[in-house]
């Protein structure tokens, strides 16, 4: 296969769009996640515990089940997907529905790591400015949304690979259609199920490994940079 073929091929865009899927996951995802690693770090020890069992549950439950979980509310029987059914706007087995199956299934990723920079901000600088008149949103813009940069990069980017790598939620409710909702992950499940797909599969694998150690490296690079910066 020449590489113009390739560029045309469903295979090529299987990979774009789980780049665009990921992309648009982790930048819907981040003021929520911001928001609720900070609501978070403010709870009482008891209210904390629930709070965090409802945040990580994504990262105990199945993606098939999430998937499922998805499934009921954005259909006709769920009020969000009847909200948006007469508003004119489809989400089942569309790209976007991948991009919330991702969001859902990463957002523990973000937040997690957003809230541990968070906790490491002194207090006392808090403390100083809410005493030199800043608000709670003039402190949240000047003080913890910089000093916490590092755990934004680190969870969006984390987020971003676990996108990458989604598959169970995502077949759910988005379904396995080429060149329309077929991910990397779900091409490559294509090629193995079949009986001569051996080599599309690891070229396909090899691709996703090759772009997962760019995300891991450039995560790495960032994070240094920005705690140095810090």
């Amino acid at each position: 296969m020449t590489v113009e073929a390739f560029a045309h091929s469903p295979d090529f865009a299987a990979i774009v769009l789980s780049l665009k899927v990921g992309a648009t996951a982790t930048l819907l995802s981040l003021p929520f996640g911001f928001a609720a690693a900070y609501i978070g770090t403010r709870l009482r020890p008891r209210a904390k515990a629930v709070f965090d069992t409802f945040v990580n549950l994504p990262l105990t439950l199945p993606p098939v089940v999430i998937g499922y979980l998805l499934l009921l509310l954005l259909g006709r029987g769920g009020w969000p997907g009847a909200f948006l059914r007469r508003h004119g706007v489809q989400i089942l087995f569309t790209w976007k529905a991948a991009v919330i199956a991702s969001a859902v299934v990463g957002f523990p990723l973000l937040v997690r790591s957003i809230r541990i920079s968070i906790e490491a901000i002194d207090d006392g600088l808090v403390q100083a400015a809410r005493t030199l008149g800043a608000g709670r949103l003039d402190t949240m813009a000047t003080i913890i949304a910089p000093l916490s940069l590092p755990g934004i990069v680190a969870g969006s980017s984390l987020m971003f690979a676990r996108s990458l790598g989604e598959f169970g939620a995502t077949i759910v409710v988005a379904g396995n259609i080429p060149g329309v909702t077929q991910t990397l992950p779900l091409a490559i499940y294509d090629y193995a199920a079949s009986p001569r797909g051996d080599g599309m599969a690891l070229a396909l694998c090899a691709v996703s490994v090759a772009v997962s150690v760019v995300v891991l490296l450039l995560h790495e690079a960032i994070v240094r940079k920005t705690a140095r910066k810090g």
